[in-house]
């Protein structure tokens, strides 16, 4: 799997800017935090992971394309 394209990560940054909340759905990573938990976006660097500060203090990162999530909805 290869990094995503400027315009992915450019589009990327616009869904997930800093502090926003988003929901884990899914992560295949053993230090993973539970699915469902809930994180605070920080940010999403330019080869588009999207960096995020979880419930549990965790700062593990998510990858497009590989990892499930979603925006939390009110």
């Amino acid at each position: 799997m290869g990094y995503p394209s400027p315009a992915i990560v450019k589009r990327l940054k616009a869904l997930y800017p800093p502090r926003i909340t988003v929901v884990l759905d899914s992560m295949d990573d053993v230090h993973a935090p539970p699915v469902g938990s809930k994180g605070e976006v920080i940010c999403v660097d330019d080869i588009g992971t999207v960096h995020v500060k979880w419930e549990n203090g965790s700062c593990l990162g998510l990858v497009h394309g590989q990892d499930k999530f979603h925006i939390e909805r009110n």
